[in-house]
């Protein structure tokens, strides 16, 4: 009867699997690609980021609009108490004569041109368009890192996936061997120990694989947070292999110093910073500017109320106290600040792309390594069980191998998993992600 009842047990499980099979086929496997997509028109966090290239993008062209025409126009209206006038003395007597109404209004238009600046105008804008290039690259950066935050919690939910089967594996052998046991029990063949010891094992399995089935929900629900989607949402991934990665070490360094999107924003950012400084430097300097316009002035006692104008202004600040050159000198100093920020994120990033690339190296050789001990451990198993079943092995033999059989199993998914993760780390170390 209890064979009967596990021999039921076995084929429902395989129906619930091939159900399961074909319900995932059902749906294509979701490529590592597609996430990224995904994530990058879903992500906020990069939004706000290109939020910022944007104004940055706005900084640039107000700096350019200000080599440009401007025009100005105004309107007032003037009430006073009594009209304006001018006091004299005609024939030894007192008198007043109005020069306008007592209440007038008055309109003004003027074009201003900046035509020599020294340099003011023009650093302002080399400035702006520094700091928007190094927007631009923060950008990328922010881009990257969610790329390979994605491809974690991808890999991540392959790896709990294949924790889960593993665990059913694991569940699966421990329930024969456990009916394997109750039979020769039952027979008097076998100890009550070598039954007890056998149902542990197959709780403790159970067990383990009740959390990998936790894990498997909470990776997902990690990978749909990163994609925007609500968080039990079903996931099928596609399966993704390691690259093979044949530059060496010095190739690979000189890549990441020459493709960093970091390095870059740093090296706009001190650009922008010296052009800033120059732009101080230069407002003491001498300024040309022509400007022309009309002005009107409602007042019949004027002989013209209209009136246009041109006017050529020099200004010189000739000697400030030393305000601008104080002001430039500050700026200075933060580039060389970021100078220094540049130079320690340079050797960050050689030690980032050594200890990829060592990671590479140390995971494809364990791929291998952990790929050559599964059959090796599910032979020993068999004979194992062999053995048992013909009285010439124990029990706790059994259980070792089938420990052994899915620790080979383990190594070689985490090896596997290891190795993708260690790739995409190393090219998101040399800014090719």
């Amino acid at each position: 009867m209890r064979r009967w009842m596990t021999t039921l047990r076995r084929c429902l499980r395989s129906v619930l699997l091939v159900a399961v099979g074909l319900a995932t086929t059902a749906t294509a496997a979701e490529t590592l690609q597609q996430a990224w997509d995904i994530a990058l028109q879903s992500d906020y966090s990069l939004k706000a980021v290109q939020e910022n290239t944007q104004a940055a993008s706005q900084q640039l062209l107000a700096a350019k609009a200000a080599r440009l025409p401007g025009l100005e126009v105004g309107a007032g209206y003037t009430a006073r108490d009594n009209p304006p006038g001018v006091a004299t003395v005609v024939n030894g007597q007192p008198a007043s004569f109005p020069t306008g109404e007592k209440n007038n209004r008055n309109y003004n238009a003027t074009v201003s041109l900046p035509i020599y600046s020294s340099g003011r105008i023009s650093n302002s804008i080399k400035s702006a368009s520094a700091l928007l290039d190094a927007s631009r690259k923060d950008e990328l950066s922010h881009t990257l890192d969610l790329k390979l935050r994605v491809a974690e919690a991808f890999v991540g939910v392959l790896r709990a996936n294949r924790d889960l089967e593993v665990a059913d594996s694991h569940v699966t052998s421990l329930e024969a061997h456990m009916d394997d046991v109750q039979n020769r029990f039952d027979q008097g063949m076998a100890a009550q120990n070598d039954l007890l010891a056998a149902q542990v094992e197959f709780a403790d399995a159970r067990q383990e694989a009740l959390q990998a089935a936790n894990k498997v929900d909470l990776a997902a629900a990690g990978y749909n947070r990163l994609l925007g989607r609500p968080l039990m949402q079903a996931v099928n991934l596609q399966g993704v292999l390691p690259d093979p990665e044949r530059q060496n070490f010095e190739t690979l360094v000189a890549l990441a110093l020459q493709q960093r999107s970091e390095l870059a924003s740093l090296t706009h950012q001190i650009l922008a910073m010296r052009r800033e400084a120059n732009g101080i430097r230069a407002q003491a300097r001498p300024q040309l500017a022509l400007s022309g316009g009309y002005d009107f002035l409602e007042n019949p006692f004027q002989a013209h109320e209209g009136q246009w104008s041109v006017n050529l202004r020099l200004q010189w600040d000739v000697f400030d106290g030393g305000v601008r050159r104080h002001q430039a000198f500050a700026v200075e100093r933060q580039a060389g600040s970021l100078q220094d920020q540049y130079d320690d994120m340079a050797t960050s990033i050689t030690l980032e792309v050594r200890q990829y690339w060592l990671d590479v190296q140390e995971t494809r050789k364990r791929v291998q390594v952990t790929k050559d001990t599964i059959a090796q451990a599910d032979e020993n198993l068999k004979v194992n069980r062999d053995r048992y079943d013909n009285g010439l092995s124990t029990n706790a033999e059994v259980l070792d191998a089938e420990t052994l059989r899915i620790r080979s199993l383990s190594n070689h998914t985490n090896a596997v998993n290891d190795a993708v993760l260690a790739s995409l780390r190393l090219k998101r170390a040399t800014g090719d992600l």
